[in-house]
């Protein structure tokens, strides 16, 4: 269908605008564009150093990997492969990335990308590289972990990554002290709301007059179902479907999952013309009516309450 990744380049533009509206349509599309891409940098690599050595699995981390984009996205992804072949997946990572780039993607500025050796590995690596993270758990190391585990496949075999989140459960039942210093590595919740009650946008440079809709107010829902989802065991990505296992758990929970709906609607809604992948989470808060102001504040203070009960949660659950 697509030969180059200039045309898939102006698929995403001639399509992106048709798409926009409807958060689910949108990821449908962001997957359709990143599949094709991935295609094409295989085809490329296999006429240049020939069929990949060894099973393998690419997979996707961050907003895509929850399943979660908006119109602006950048790249956040990783390879696993079966043996010692790293130099040709570590060639076919960079293919990948550079592909990306030029569909539309910009390059993650952590470098969580299948072109860095750090997300590029055999399974038992990846593994070994895994636990020692834990087991570390320092502030990087917890974010990389973060990062890993909001993952799904998108080529390949998906049992590899399977495998590796039952191995992540098994180490955090194992040791129980690794659930809260993951929890403390993401407690930290930017303020959205004054003590007036009033939205606290930015106050210098290019951002003055915004407000940051990913720290403040989007990160709380995603943080919440992610504690949640390690504490219980649950493999799923996205919050929506982290939302929908953990409903029958914890019902007082469940009532939040309308919130987070809302909040992805209102982001598409206000953002979808927004220009790059910075401005996508920067909200202009005098383009807001005063409806649309309390709107926001009040998904904010839900997914303030959302994150507070998730911790109360495990941690009372892990006092019994």
């Amino acid at each position: 269908m697509f030969t180059t990744y200039n045309e898939l380049k102006q698929w995403r533009e001639e399509t992106l605008e048709s798409v926009a509206g409807d958060h689910f349509q949108l990821n449908a599309f962001h997957d359709q564009l990143i599949y094709q891409t991935v295609a094409l940098a295989k085809d490329k690599v296999e006429s240049e150093q020939g069929s990949p050595p060894a099973p393998f699995a690419f997979f996707l981390m961050g907003s895509a990997g929850r399943y979660e984009q908006s119109v602006w996205s950048d790249q956040d992804h990783g390879i696993l492969f079966e043996g010692d072949n790293q130099e040709y997946f570590l060639r076919l990572g960079s293919e990948i990335s550079d592909g990306l780039a030029v569909v539309g993607y910009e390059y993650c500025e952590g470098d969580v990308m299948a072109s860095n050796p750090l997300w590029c590995q055999s399974y038992h690596s990846f593994e070994k590289q895994t636990l020692d993270w834990l087991n570390e758990a320092s502030w990087q190391t917890m974010r990389h972990f973060s990062i890993l585990f909001d993952s799904r496949v998108l080529v390949g075999e998906a049992e590899y990554l399977l495998a590796l989140k039952q191995r992540i459960f098994k180490a955090l039942q194992e040791e129980p002290r690794l659930m809260s210093r993951f929890i403390d590595n993401v407690n930290y919740i930017k303020k959205g709301i004054g003590v007036f009650g009033q939205l606290l946008p930015e106050q210098q440079g290019e951002k003055r007059g915004t407000i940051q809709l990913k720290q403040t107010a989007y990160f709380p829902y995603v943080n919440a179902l992610r504690i949640l989802a390690l504490f219980q065991g649950v493999s799923s990505p996205s919050t929506i479907s982290r939302f929908e296992q953990l409903a029958g758990t914890y019902p007082s929970i469940a009532e939040y999952e309308k919130d987070f709906r809302e909040l992805l609607d209102f982001r598409l809604r206000f953002r979808k013309e927004a220009s790059s992948y910075e401005m996508v989470h920067l909200l202009p808060l005098e383009c807001l009516s005063k409806h649309d102001k309390q709107q926001l504040k009040r998904l904010i203070k839900r997914g303030q309450s959302l994150f507070s009960a998730a911790k109360s949660i495990v941690k009372e659950e892990r006092m019994v």
